[in-house]
């Protein structure tokens, strides 16, 4: 799977993120204080990011910022997104079950390695529900999209 992962900070945390997604098997694209040369901005590099899970050139990404709401924030304004800010396991598994996920969202103050690797591990388990609320609510979504000005 090809992720696209964006981060404000060179943190202990984002090169673990890049490493242990590697790790298991996935092609990661860096954006931000993890490229160099690039924008490090967090609404910069996480759009970059989530631009590349909408146009298909990316299966997912995660976007990383100090406490994540910035991250979480820019990536959900790109069309076609649905970024979600997880600080454990069960948030995450719920986010790609209920939400049909496509973006992980992580703070850089809160998540530590161990802690890195749960939410990963739950993140890739899940899979989308398909009971019918489930869907309608993420076809909800989509329809917002749809009724908003272009960035």
């Amino acid at each position: 799977m090809r992720i696209s992962v964006s981060s404000d900070m060179d943190e202990p945390v984002a090169r673990s993120l890049v490493a242990e997604l590697r790790g298991r098997g996935h092609e990661v694209v860096t954006h931000g204080a993890l490229r160099p040369g690039d924008d490090p901005q967090w609404a910069v590099c996480s759009e970059a990011a989530a631009r590349e899970v909408a146009d298909g050139t990316s299966d997912q990404a995660v976007v990383c910022c100090w406490t994540g709401t910035g991250a979480s924030i820019a990536a959900n304004k790109v069309p076609g997104v649905r970024a979600a800010l997880c600080a454990d396991a069960y948030t995450a598994d719920g986010a790609r079950r209920w939400n049909d996920a496509n973006v992980l969202a992580l703070s850089l103050r809160l998540t530590s390695e161990p802690l890195l690797k749960e939410i990963l591990d739950a993140w890739f388990a899940a899979e989308a529900s398909e009971d019918a609320d489930d869907r309608g609510n993420v076809a909800r979504i989509g329809q917002l999209d749809l009724n908003r000005p272009a960035l």
